[in-house]
């Protein structure tokens, strides 16, 4: 109720409120769903009866389904109710649910759930799609086949492509500088962590690989190895450049100031929602925006992963496959 009197008052003056009010609206109807689904009443249907009443008119449709012919689509008759009315007739059809589950009541909370969206100037497909894309985001595993699509480089010349398998030495010298080597050639500027407190961000171009070999993303290494897609100027401009660079760091950065409160995610098996959302947004209008937040997920974690073995032996290879989305540490032997 209050991000969407927000999104209403505020208007276009923070598009905020918009996504926020959205999301809002699309956790409801999840919740809504599940209890749809533990009451055994068909979610469809209840929708389906809501909008057919009084207030509203059928209109038929061509179907953009398979072998669906004709859709059906209800539109109020008459412009939207006050806001706030409606918000308080969402809020009591809530109510009524947590004392009497019976079809009736999910229906005119579904009708009340309806009439607050059009209240708010919603768009229900618009809500409905969002919540679809977070909830198998965050919650449902990708498999190969999800991720086939997501490779944003494979129609580059080799020499233009993240490498399929690389073996990077990370080399920490007296100094307490960190060094990195690919085929032999050093890479990128010798780092320290930039910190009085010793934490390890030295070592931190294992994320880059890291999202190299799982996300099939790096603006970062492909400028330390030099492999931009310069072939199709609009890549290297809006993909490989400074900004998507400077977002890539800057992201890092982000995370790994959350890592360290969590002890750089030892133990865990999961990042928070929080945290991916705002990766989510960090990202947008950047090719890696279609990958999935659990790839996201598992960027991290693995990265992490890497990145603590590699910080308890001052170095070590950092080992990365694209093909079967995996990084993974060596130790590094100065007598072989």
């Amino acid at each position: 109720m209050t991000t969407a009197k927000k999104n209403v008052r505020e208007k276009s003056a923070y598009p905020g409120f918009r996504r926020a009010a959205e999301e809002e609206f699309g956790d409801t109807l999840w919740y809504f769903a599940a209890v749809c689904r533990r009451l055994n009443v068909p979610f469809d249907e209840v929708f389906a009866e809501a909008a057919s009443y009084e207030k509203y008119s059928s209109y038929s449709a061509a179907s953009d389904i398979e072998r669906g012919a004709v859709a059906y689509i209800s539109m109020p008759k008459q412009t939207s109710e006050p806001l706030d009315s409606a918000l308080i007739q969402l809020g009591k059809a809530a109510a009524n649910l947590l004392e009497t589950r019976s079809r009736s009541e999910l229906v005119l909370f579904a009708r009340s759930y309806i009439d607050a969206l059009n209240a708010a100037g919603l768009v229900f497909s618009d809500v409905a799609r969002a919540n679809t894309r977070k909830a198998i985001g965050a919650f449902v595993e990708p498999t190969p086949s999800d991720l086939a699509d997501l490779d944003f480089d494979c129609t580059f010349r080799s020499e233009e492509q993240l490498p399929r398998q690389f073996r990077i030495l990370v080399n920490q010298r007296a100094s307490g500088r960190s060094y990195l080597q690919w085929n032999n050639v050093f890479i990128g500027d010798p780092l320290t962590d930039n910190i009085a407190d010793e934490d390890g961000y030295r070592f931190h171009d294992v994320f880059h690989f890291s999202y190299a070999a799982i996300l099939h993303w790096s603006p970062v290494m492909r400028a330390l190895i030099k492999q931009k897609r310069k072939s199709r100027g609009k890549y290297d401009e809006e993909q490989d450049s400074g900004r998507a660079i400077v977002v890539e760091e800057g992201l890092t950065a982000w995370i790994f100031s959350r890592a360290k409160e969590l002890n750089f995610f030892e133990g865990q098996n999961k990042v928070s929602f929080g945290i991916l959302k705002t990766i989510e947004q960090f990202v947008k209008g950047y090719e890696v925006d279609r990958c999935p937040l659990k790839l996201w997920e598992r960027a991290i974690l693995d990265g992490y992963a890497v990145f603590r073995q590699i910080k308890e032996s001052r170095g070590g290879w950092i080992i990365g496959n694209r093909e079967q989305r995996t990084i993974q540490f060596a130790k590094f032997d100065p007598t072989t």
